[in-house]
């Protein structure tokens, strides 16, 4: 088994898959970020996840959806009500942060790298695009175990490939339970592929997502490796060794410790022991915990520039100078389900092809998994697959079927597939290429240094090894020479240190059967009775040798010995029994079956003249139709059985003349040319009707032969235009879907929003209307009737044509000034029941502040002038009062500023209203008031004592000179203070 997705491969002990690799033993802390992939019926999936996830998990959450390309997405507004983080659509090398989700935007791709989102626009054709798959891999390879990928509700099977690649560098996997999604095609074919780790609701997934984070920080997933932790997995990988055969001590600690602590975490067990006790217990969890160290997670052409350079520079050079048939034997170790397997054979063609030769090609593809090999052999592979070839080689090298691709039989029959363990079992030899990809990254440095001189034995010289580029050949620089540094590929170099390294490596190759103890079967008596006994040795006894075959020929039985009439043909094995037949009985045995076949005749003691032993031998040839249980199988039995009259080949005398056996030579050579005449003649009217019926035959199958070809090419055009199509209908379906839900939730928000409008509206005071660009009214509130006489038929109708309850009515001339110049209005209406209405004009915009309207506001401002008016005669009381007062008086506000003054106070100090009013009382004619006991009286006095009589002062009057004035004060309760200041003139003062 192999991880060829992505950097972090697995191989096995057997180069087969195996645990991480050494690049997923990074120890730094890191970001975990979430891929989740969903398809039709997403859109509800991901609010029900979004709701119950809290909003500071500390991880991101990298939202893939199939979205409609033509159309914009609202995807993200939808999300942000059902979630506190905050929602963004993707942007080209926006760097991911904890705590945010970030959604696909319609019409890219997207991977990541570096910690940042990288979108481009979509190669493939429509209907052939695995975004969620190319998202999911690039997470695989950029955070390793601190990757989680989800896969909910879809059709299809994208997701499932990228859940492969992140299963396979450490990360956590889980599906959304099948029968919960609305769609379940894509968490299905994640569940046929086996990578899904937990398969649960979406409702559960927060808290699974969490405790398992935490679980997995907890067991050290990420710490560095230490011989205490080798220590204490050592009785776990006891076990492991017991059941399954396969040693894991020599592959890398930290990885194994990682996923033994995935599976720990999956059985929510917190102690090593525990589950080592737990793992002796359950033998399916052993199985369980060997396949997860043995990954299967591969694709075609892993590495493109590394294949490029192989099949450009590498493969042609083998191929140099060879014979026409030359055979070429390769060996992919650790080929898990195939893919690299099936890319070696496909650029060999390829390659074949551009050269214009045709070689033999022999490709063992070897894994430890048998369930991988099952799976290769098939040669058959989901849909995602056309992400990682070209459109080119998909279409040449692979046939759709079932809605997934096959390898063509031409490319599967270039490979043999076999379970092997390359550290355990013998090699193959006389090789002239071993891609061992991926494999030994995985080992410790021990054990490297062990298999690469078995690669090197079984090279031949000059042959070449193809490794990963994070691979090399350790210590054994003497046995390779590098081709090609960057992409690690080196070619053999004749030299016998392979061999003595591998006599003391300790590497074991035995026997297929060495360990395996033959166990006795015991065969049990069973009771025969007298009859079956009896009829078996007549039947031996005196049933002449037969056969029974097919109408056809070909042989279904055989019944004494027929080995005088009947030998193997040479050549391909066939077991047709006229190709069987001797010399000298095809003929007649080949007419015998088509009378029997075609007439359903029987042919009886039909004789054959055969040379037997030296001499001639007269065989009876009986062919007789069998009944059958099935009619449409036909059944005919062949007998053969010897005529005594062997007739010796004729010999002349000893002494040149002729006696007895000369007589009887003669004799016997002229009953044989009588036979030879009646048998040519028979042969050659067997043979004339044979060629006749094979002119007719012939000339029948060229046309259903030319029809068939017509009819193939006219059935291969329409599949394919009929596969594109599907796949074309399917991608905009899921879109279609995914865009329906979209907009269903958006008509539950404006319907949310319209009711919230409605009751604005409805409890609104005042009345509105709205009216479009050409015053037709759209809308208007209840209160609007008492100014128009409006009903629910008026929508749509001119303001013009409703009559108003409005005297001296120019409303619609404000509201054409409105759309005319943008510019809000005012101005106040009366009813003709003498109500007051003030009218607010203003601009109706769109969304995009476009002018489409006007909208009227009516305030009812009755109450209001009502208020105003009795204000204003309650001023003009009061001012009259004050005026009526003899003695000079002030009205001061709460900052000693004159409100208003009596006439008396302005005759008596000759000033005005414009000199007084509004201005401060110390500052009033020649600041004859800024006095020092006026305002002790009124800034501390008064505010203490509230009233104020008879305080007297001296102040000097204009015109008059000092004089001594008497003060009384009085503060007015209320909201504002105001002070009354009467003032008296003291006689004589």
């Amino acid at each position: 088994m192999t991880d060829k997705t992505n950097s972090e491969q697995r191989k096995s002990e057997t180069g087969a898959a195996v645990p991480l690799p050494a690049a997923e033993e990074n120890t730094s802390p890191a970001l975990t970020i979430v891929g989740i992939g969903a398809s039709a019926g997403g859109l509800e999936a991901f609010e029900i996840f979004l709701r119950h996830l809290p909003p500071d998990t500390g991880m991101a959450f990298v939202l893939v959806p199939h979205l409609d390309p033509g159309h914009e997405s609202i995807l993200g507004e939808i999300l942000q009500h059902s979630t506190a983080m905050p929602v963004r659509e993707a942007e080209d090398q926006l760097s991911v942060v904890a705590n945010t989700v970030y959604v696909i935007p319609p019409n890219r791709e997207m991977t990541l790298r570096d910690g940042k989102l990288q979108l481009s626009l979509p190669e493939l054709p429509r209907g052939r695009r695995m975004p969620i798959d190319s998202f999911l891999r690039s997470l695989a390879e950029a955070c390793k175990h601190n990757a989680v990928g989800i896969v909910l509700s879809g059709t299809g099977s994208d997701g499932t490939l990228g859940l492969r690649a992140i299963h396979g560098a450490g990360g956590i996997t889980l599906v959304q339970e099948p029968a919960s999604a609305k769609y379940s095609g894509m968490p299905e074919s994640a569940l046929r592929s086996g990578y899904a780790g937990h398969v649960v609701t979406v409702e559960d997934m927060p808290t699974l997502l969490l405790a398992g984070t935490h679980a997995l920080a907890e067991h050290g997933v990420a710490a560095a490796p230490t011989a205490a932790g080798a220590a204490d997995h050592s009785e776990v990988l006891r076990v492991l060794r017991n059941a399954t055969g396969h040693d894991f001590s020599l592959y890398k600690k930290g990885t194994i410790g990682r996923r033994i602590a995935r599976r720990m975490v999956q059985h929510a067990l917190r102690d090593i022991d525990a589950y080592g006790a737990y793992l002796a217990a359950h033998p399916a969890e052993v199985q369980a915990l060997f396949r997860d160290l043995l990954i299967n997670v591969t694709s075609f052409f892993r590495d493109p520039e590394a294949f490029a350079a192989l099949g450009n520079e590498i493969v042609p050079k083998l191929l140099a100078g060879k014979p026409d048939d030359y055979v070429f034997r390769v060996w992919i170790a650790g080929c898990s389900t195939g893919e690299e397997a099936y890319s070696v054979a496909i650029l060999l063609r390829e390659v074949m092809d551009r050269l214009q030769q045709t070689f033999r090609v022999q490709i063992y593809s070897t894994d430890l998994d048998q369930e991988a090999i099952t799976v290769a052999r098939s040669g058959f592979y989901p849909p995602n697959i056309a992400a990682d070839l070209s459109p080119e080689r998909l279409q040449r090298f692979f046939v759709r079927e079932d809605a997934a691709y096959r390898v063509r039989k031409e490319i599967r029959e270039m490979l043999v597939f076999a379970v092997q363990n390359v550290i355990k079992d013998p090699p193959f030899t006389r090789l002239d290429l071993i891609c061992c990809r991926n494999v030994m990254i995985y080992l410790e440095p021990e054990l490297q240094n062990r298999l690469v001189p078995t690669l090197h034995y079984a090279l031949k010289p000059g042959g070449v090894l193809f490794l990963s580029p994070a691979e090399t050949i350790a210590d054994h620089a003497e046995l390779f020479q590098p081709l090609n540094h960057k992409w690690k590929i080196y070619r053999s170099i004749a030299s016998a240190a392979s061999t003595r390294a591998l006599m003391v490596s300790g590497l074991a190759w035995p026997r297929a059967n060495a360990d395996r103890n033959c166990e006795a079967m015991p065969i049990a008596a069973t009771a025969t009775n007298i009859e079956q006994i009896a009829r078996r040795a007549l039947l031996n006894a005196f049933a002449p040798p037969s056969v029974v075959t097919d109408g056809t020929g070909n042989i279904l039985f055989v019944h004494g010995e027929t080995g005088r009439y009947l030998l193997p043909a040479p050549g391909e094995g066939t077991l047709n029994v006229v190709d069987m037949a001797v010399d000298g009985l095809q003929l007649e045995l080949r007419a015998a079956l088509l009378h029997a076949a075609e007439k359903g005749a029987q042919t009886s003691a039909r004789e054959v003249l055969l040379r037997v032993d030296g001499g001639f031998q007269t065989v009876a040839l009986s062919v007789r139709p069998l009944p059958s249980p099935d009619s449409n199988r036909q059944r005919l039995l062949v007998s053969f059985q010897d005529v005594d009259r062997a007739l010796p080949l004729a010999t002349p005398a000893v002494d040149g003349t002729t006696g007895e056996t000369g007589e009887v030579g003669e004799a016997g050579a002229a009953q044989r040319v009588v036979e030879l005449e009646r048998d040519l003649a028979d042969t050659w009217e067997s043979l004339q009707s044979t060629i006749e019926k094979q002119q007719i035959s012939n000339e029948e199958l060229m046309s259903t032969n030319e029809e068939l070809q017509s009819t193939n090419e006219e059935l291969q055009s329409t599949v394919e235009e009929l596969e594109t199509s599907k796949e074309e209908l399917q991608s905009v379906n899921e879109e279609l879907v995914t865009l329906n839900a979209e907009l269903q939730t958006n008509i539950d928000q404006l319907g949310d929003t319209q009711d919230d409008l409605r009751n604005l509206l409805d409890n609104v005071s005042g009345g509105i209307i709205f009216l479009d660009a050409q015053l037709l009214v759209r809308r208007f509130t209840p209160a609007a009737a008492d100014l128009y006489r409006l009903i629910g038929s008026d929508i749509g109708r001119p303001l013009a044509d409703i009559r108003a309850n409005i005297v001296d009515d120019d409303l619609l001339a404000d509201a054409r000034a409105v759309l005319d110049t943008g510019q809000a209005r005012e101005r106040e209406l009366r009813t003709r029941s003498g109500l007051c209405y003030q009218a607010r004009l203003k601009q109706y915009r769109r969304l995009d502040d476009q002018l489409d309207g006007v909208v009227i506001t009516f305030t009812d401002i009755s109450a209001l002038l009502a208020a105003q008016s009795a204000s204003e005669a309650a001023r003009r009381f009061a001012e009259s009062i004050v005026d009526a007062v003899r003695e000079p008086l002030l009205v001061l506000d709460g900052h000693l500023q004159v409100i208003s003054a009596s006439r008396s106070f302005y005759q008596r100090f000759q000033v005005s209203p414009e000199e007084t009013v509004g201005r401060q009382l110390y500052d009033l004619g020649n600041r004859q008031w800024d006095i020092v006991a006026l305002r002790e009286l009124l800034e501390s006095i008064l505010p203490r004592d509230q009233t104020v009589d008879g305080f007297a002062v001296d102040c000097e009057l204009p015109n008059v000179g000092r004089r001594k004035m008497m003060l009384n004060a009085r503060r007015m309760a209320g909201e504002s203070a105001l002070i009354l200041l009467a003032m008296e003139e003291v006689p004589g003062g």
